[in-house]
């Protein structure tokens, strides 16, 4: 068993999306930072409504997949297929836009605390054009993983703890996607697999931490390096909370053009017309 290292901090960039929600980027920030299969990660949150109540009306997708997880909050989904989905606090929603969707994600609260992430992940060529659809995922659906100093809450993938092997709520997944959200007491350490096959981040949202023996930045997608196959975490005084997102690179072109990603600009140009004449999600 080998330790991995960090190898890069990329810090989260203030901006706004959909309707002028203020959200935090790290990865996709621009079009050439990204960490394969990841395309983006957003953090939202705050307590002041004007930051997120315009929320994010009707708009496409198509070619990846975006992973919301709501810590504190409310939000509804609708998508032209009819789907309607109540995304609370400790949800996630896992939505495959696949060939195409158009939907919308609107705040169901007036005040209070709204925060989560958002995390797009990228769909190798065969399954860009699959049929798109989303799964709500409620917080008692997500494996708790309780350990000395802390806990897992394991949405995807799978983490071997204390011996033991366990599977989160999504692991049928191409890419093999591990998204984890880590909950460390003050000072507990805790060491967890991470396959050397996977590109990996760890993103610090509460208090502070150090990998290995260095320390993690907040609010930024602290990548790791290649080599190894394990992590190991120490928490500050104030304990931390953080994200572990790792997943198998797809290794193939990638193509942006907005809320389309595809592997040509002729098939970013046929997106486009699709759009234009109605034809995306036919």
């Amino acid at each position: 068993m080998t330790l991995r290292s960090l190898k890069q901090i990329i810090p989260a960039l203030e901006t706004s999306d959909g309707a002028g929600v203020r959200i935090k980027r790290s990865i996709g920030q621009q079009q050439n930072i990204r960490l394969d299969p990841f395309l983006m990660l957003d953090e939202f949150g705050s307590a002041e409504a004007a930051d997120y109540i315009a929320g994010f009306p009707w708009h496409p997708h198509r070619g990846f997949e975006t992973v919301t997880y709501m810590i504190e909050g409310h939000m509804l989904h609708e998508d032209h297929l009819g789907n309607r989905g109540d995304l609370r606090n400790g949800g996630v929603q896992w939505m495959t836009a696949g060939r195409g969707i158009i939907h919308s994600e609107m705040p169901q609260q007036e005040e209070g605390v709204m925060r989560g992430f958002q995390l797009w992940l990228n769909l190798p060529a065969a399954e860009k054009m699959t049929e798109a659809g989303y799964r709500d995922i409620q917080p008692e659906e997500i494996p708790e993983i309780v350990f000395a100093g802390g806990k897992v809450k394991l949405i995807a993938g799978t983490v071997e703890i204390d011996g033991q092997l366990h599977e989160g709520s999504v692991a049928d997944r191409s890419t093999q996607p591990i998204y984890a959200d880590i909950h460390l007491e003050s000072a507990a350490s805790v060491t967890l697999p991470v396959p050397e096959s996977h590109n990996a981040m760890l993103y610090l949202y509460e208090g502070t931490a150090s990998l290995a023996d260095r320390a993690l930045q907040r609010s930024a997608a602290n990548i790791l390096g290649a080599n190894g196959d394990q992590i190991a975490l120490t928490a500050g005084e104030s304990g931390a909370r953080l994200l572990l997102i790792a997943g198998k690179p797809i290794g193939e072109p990638v193509v942006q053009y907005g809320p389309f990603v595809m592997n040509t600009r002729e098939e970013i140009e046929q997106t486009l017309r699709d759009y234009r004449d109605g034809r995306l999600t036919a």
